[in-house]
C-alpha cells in the first residue's frame, strides 16, 4: 500500500435508476429479480468509480442497502418490520421509523454474501466491508424482548460476529463497524460499548475498524453540530479506551469539523482513517485542502498509520458532487505523498 492510502467511510449515492436520489432510506425504483441484478450492477459501478479516482481500499458503496442499519436487520430473526414505530435515536437528535425486536436474535442466513462476493470477484484492490456496530443497532430499534440496552447490544454483537467471520471468508480485507452512537453515549462506550464491539469482531484475523463520526450531512445532524460550541471534544472521552481496545483502525471526522486535531494523539499506536472530505457540504475540496488535513494529522499520528478517508458516508449526497469529492480524495492523497512522503 502507498503512504496515505485512501478509502471511503462506506457508502456512495445510488444511481437514480436504482433508488430515489438524495435521500436516506431511499425507496427502490424496481423490485424482484430486476432489483437483484440492479444492485449487482450498481456495486460494480461503485467499484469502478472508486478505482478510477485512485481509491486504494474500496467498498461496495453499500449499493444493496437502503440503510446501513436496516440493511443488516432484514436478515435477522427476532426483528419485526411489520411493527415499525417512531422513536428518537442518537439521544433524540432525530426521529426515525424503526422495526421492533420481538424475539431472540438469530441470523436467518448470510446477510451480505452476494454483494461481498461480487465485489471481491471484480476488484484486485483491498476490499473493505461495513457493518453497523452493536451499540448503534441497539439505538436504532424498538425493543420489546431484551428490555435492557446492554443485553440487546451483546445479542446483536453475536449475530454481527457470525456475518463478520463469513465476510472474512469471502475475502474481505477490512471489516468496519459503524458506531455513530459512540459519539453520543460516551460513558456507555467505556462501560460496555467497546466490549460489545470486541465481541462482534471476536476471532477475526482481517483488519478491523470502527467508524465514529458526527453523522451524515442531513439537516438534523447539521443543526446538532451547530450546538456543540467552538470545540468538539466528544472524541476525548472515548479515545483513551479505544486506544487500549483490540480494534485496529479508527475512522474519525476531521475536515471542516471543530475537533481539535491534537485529540488524535490519544489514539497513539492505532491506524487512523482521517476524514479529509466533508460530507455535509457541497463544496468540492481541492487536492491542496485534502493534503493540508493529512499534514495536520501527521503532527499527531505516525505517517504510516494515516489513511485518508471521508468524514462519513455519502449516501444522501448528490451523485455528481460525491464523485467529484472522490476524485479530490485520490488527488489530495497523491499530493500529500509528494509533499510529505
Amino acid at each position: 500500500m502507498p503512504l496515505f492510502p485512501t478509502t471511503i467511510a462506506g457508502s456512495l449515492p445510488k444511481p437514480a435508476w436504482l433508488a430515489e436520489p438524495n435521500k436516506l432510506w431511499a425507496p427502490w425504483r424496481i423490485s424482484g429479480v430486476e432489483l437483484t441484478d440492479a444492485k449487482r450492477d450498481a456495486t460494480l459501478l461503485a467499484l469502478k468509480l472508486q478505482e478510477d479516482c485512485g481509491i486504494d481500499i474500496v467498498t461496495d458503496g453499500e449499493q444493496s442497502r437502503q440503510h446501513f442499519v436496516h440493511g443488516f436487520l432484514e436478515a435477522v430473526d427476532g426483528i419485526d418490520f411489520a411493527r415499525k414505530v417512531e422513536i428518537g435515536i442518537r439521544a433524540d437528535r432525530y426521529k426515525a421509523m424503526v422495526p421492533t425486536v420481538t424475539g431472540a436474535l438469530r441470523l436467518k442466513d448470510r446477510v451480505h454474501a452476494r454483494e461481498a462476493q461480487v465485489a471481491r470477484a471484480h476488484t484486485q484492490r483491498k476490499l473493505k466491508f461495513t457493518l453497523p456496530g452493536p451499540m448503534t443497532i441497539a439505538d436504532t430499534v424498538a425493543d420489546e424482548f431484551y428490555r435492557e440496552r446492554v443485553k440487546l447490544a451483546l445479542a446483536f454483537a453475536e449475530v454481527l460476529n457470525k456475518e463478520a467471520r463469513a465476510l472474512e471468508a469471502d475475502g474481505v480485507d477490512v471489516i468496519q463497524f459503524d458506531e455513530p452512537a459512540f459519539n453520543v453515549y460516551m460513558a456507555e462506550v467505556v462501560d460496555w460499548g467497546i466490549a460489545a464491539l470486541e465481541r462482534a469482531m471476536e476471532g477475526l484475523s482481517c483488519t478491523t475498524a470502527v467508524h465514529i463520526c458526527y453523522g451524515y450531512g442531513i439537516k438534523a445532524n447539521i443543526e446538532w453540530k451547530a450546538t456543540l460550541g467552538s470545540e468538539w471534544r466528544q472524541y476525548e472521552a472515548i479515545f483513551p479506551a479505544l486506544a487500549k481496545s483490540l480494534i485496529d483502525q479508527l475512522s474519525v471526522e476531521c475536515r471542516n469539523s471543530r475537533v481539535p486535531m491534537s485529540l488524535l494523539k490519544l489514539l497513539d499506536g492505532k491506524a487512523v482513517q482521517v476524514g479529509v472530505i466533508d460530507v455535509a457540504s457541497d463544496h468540492i475540496e481541492t487536492p491542496e485542502q485534502v493534503a493540508a488535513v493529512v499534514a495536520e494529522a501527521a503532527k499527531y499520528v505516525a505517517k504510516e498509520n494515516i489513511i485518508a478517508s471521508t468524514n462519513c458516508g455519502m449516501a444522501p449526497m448528490r451523485r455528481d458532487i460525491a464523485l467529484a469529492k472522490l476524485a479530490a480524495l485520490g488527488k489530495g492523497a497523491e499530493l500529500a505523498r509528494k509533499k510529505f512522503g
